[in-house]
């Protein structure tokens, strides 16, 4: 029973994580020009990240 309060734990600490990154992300995107360029080294980041998620 302990080890599915623990997990219960860490799932709730990674979705107050993703909101408040999300929340971020929003707000700086409001700052940022209309289009952004991303280097190509960048896109194949957030393309790898994109796909393990």
């Amino acid at each position: 029973m302990r080890n599915a309060y623990v997990t219960g734990s860490v799932n709730q600490e990674l979705l107050s994580q993703n909101e408040y990154l999300a929340a971020e992300n929003r707000i700086l995107r409001t700052r940022l020009p209309a289009r952004l360029r991303l280097s190509e080294p960048e896109r194949i980041t957030l393309a790898e990240s994109g796909k393990r998620g």
